[in-house]
């Protein structure tokens, strides 16, 4: 019989990486404990050493004999300390490991061309973005990516704890939802195909067969202009919704998923939180106001003249904002019934009224965060309203089915995860609040 040289992979325990959390709980233990070389303060009879951690940082400290293990280690080292975890006043929450090892397991080829450990990466946005791969390791950078983690987590975990099923749609597609010149287009195999500028046929497709639906995804803009509030590609928060009432069902749905998203952050995140000494808004009801009445009272309060009767200039968001959090008291503000002319060919006119559209957005810190509505699920007024708005029904034949063999009532909505970031943290740049941005000069890293 021939020796096989046949190998098998089974699972393994692995060990939890201990954070700060757990080694205040094992203090007077011995401990292993990796990270990354966050800074180094060496007082020649004494060295203090900040490891970063998964998400946290603790401190080690080495003296007598053991010092000369600084000689084999530096900034940006990813190291294993083996040592005691010991009670100290001075220390990152009273704790740190008296080290009687540190072996080096991987290091930088040259030294860091900026600062992890200082307090602030003191840098414009565009320096900060260039060198994204490394300014992501800062303590406070990286929180707001952990922040962006339990937004998602929290929007996933209330609409499945609410019978939503979880989809993922396709991103190259045949033609867009929305249509018009902001679309990427591509080649795909001799076809021209476009990078989907929403899920939004793919979620209506998906009510028939699971009532409610919810995705996280990538979706696609191609738009030029280059401002604080967008970017090219961003990540969605979309969920579609039957058997609904009305609209406000859907809106009352976010209201419940904002909810236990301030929960799940102040339980969860709290240690970003205060790392990034954010402030989050309370949340009972948000008040709503039709877009009509909005744009007069914004007009008639703040003296400023309507310059457009179908759409929300970014100036009134911000006055819209502002409004709300001195009447209402709310750092939210839903916007309703918004004209059908700036609304797509999928949403449902208003009854007695079709002008305006069943349809709404949420404000949030002076900046609209979603865009949502009831959908037209009868056949014939689908076909009618594709026609108002100057399209052809027979380009939409994968749509239609959709109202052809029946849908019932339905609607949703997308939320762009980036911007309720930004506000949530109170940046003024969408950029600061995504991973790594794309927008018109971007696409690096």
């Amino acid at each position: 019989m021939t020796e096989s040289n046949f190998q098998a992979i089974g699972d393994k325990r692995f060990r939890n990486i201990p954070e700060t959390e757990d080694l205040i709980k094992q203090v007077g233990e011995r401990v292993d404990a990796e990270g990354a070389v966050h800074v180094i303060r060496n007082l020649k009879n004494v060295a203090f050493i900040i490891i970063r951690t998964f998400r946290d940082k603790f401190q080690v400290v080495l003296d007598g004999e053991n010092l000369k293990m600084l000689d084999q280690i530096q900034e940006g080292d990813f190291v294993r300390v083996r040592g005691n975890v010991v009670e100290s006043r001075a220390a990152y929450k009273g704790v740190e490991v008296r080290a009687e090892e540190v072996e080096r397991l991987s290091g930088p080829k040259e030294q860091l061309p900026i600062k992890l450990g200082s307090k602030k990466l003191d840098m414009n946005l565009n320096t900060k973005l260039d060198e994204r791969v490394l300014t992501l390791r800062h303590l406070n950078e990286r929180a707001i990516f952990k922040l962006q983690e339990g937004v998602v987590r929290a929007f996933l975990e209330y609409l499945q704890g609410n019978g939503f099923t979880e989809i993922h749609s396709p991103k190259l597609v045949e033609a867009g939802a929305e249509g018009g010149a902001n679309i990427f287009s591509l080649d795909y195999f001799g076809r021209k195909a476009f990078l989907g500028q929403s899920p939004q046929f793919y979620k209506q497709f998906m009510v028939p067969v699971f009532g409610r639906v919810c995705e996280v995804g990538p979706a696609f803009r191609a738009e030029k202009h280059n401002t604080s509030r967008h970017i090219n590609e961003y990540t969605s928060l979309d969920y579609e919704m039957g058997y609904i009432d009305s609209f406000r069902d859907i809106m009352s749905m976010e209201v419940g998923f904002l909810k236990h998203m301030i929960k799940m952050l102040k339980v969860h995140y709290a240690h970003e939180l205060e790392l990034l000494n954010v402030s989050l808004p309370e949340i009972d009801q948000i008040p709503c106001m039709r877009f009509d009445e909005a744009k007069r009272t914004i007009s008639q309060h703040f003296g400023r003249e309507i310059k457009d009767e179908h759409d929300i200039e970014p100036e009134e968001e911000r006055l819209m904002s502002q409004y709300a959090a001195e009447e209402f008291g709310s750092e939210f503000l839903f916007v309703t019934n918004y004209p059908w002319k700036k609304r797509p060919f999928y949403t449902m006119r208003s009854p007695g009224d079709e002008d305006y559209t069943e349809s709404f957005d949420l404000l949030f810190r002076g900046i609209e965060v979603t865009t949502g509505g009831q959908r037209i699920h009868d056949y014939d007024k689908q076909v009618q309203a594709m026609r108002d708005k100057g399209l052809e029904p027979d380009d939409f034949g994968e749509y239609l089915k959709l109202h052809k063999h029946g849908t019932p009532p339905h609607g949703g909505l997308g939320i762009g995860s980036e911007r309720l970031l930004m506000k949530i943290l109170n940046r003024q740049n969408i950029r600061e609040s995504t991973l790594f941005p794309r927008d018109t000069s971007r696409l690096t890293p």
